[in-house]
């Protein structure tokens, strides 16, 4: 697991990379979020084309990046979900809060 955030007050993309499980959602999570905090970025991109793998845990990690991004008046964008990885995101119904591309 890892993440890569690169980017500045306009735009955070942040590249995940591995399995978003229980665990490294904790990661992921806290990794973002401190950036977003420094930041204060109006969009946050969430690169999900080196995710292997994912459960429930990653869609409570959108909507928790979705909320923060809501309450300092960002934009929350998902990018590069691929195969299973986007038809849970889709079934989950994300897709009605954030953009999926």
């Amino acid at each position: 697991m890892n993440v890569n955030l690169q980017g500045d007050r306009e735009a955070l993309t942040a590249f995940l990379e591995g399995e978003i499980d229980h665990h490294s959602a904790r990661y992921f999570r806290d990794s973002i979020d401190e950036r977003v905090a420094s930041l204060g970025p109006k969009l946050l991109v969430l690169d999900f084309s080196g995710i292997t793998f994912m459960d429930s845990s990653g869609i409570g990690l959108v909507m928790g990046r979705y909320r923060t991004m809501q309450q300092q008046g960002g934009e929350l964008r998902v990018q590069g979900a691929k195969g299973a990885i986007r038809r849970i995101l889709l079934l989950s119904g994300l897709d009605k809060l954030v953009r999926i591309e």
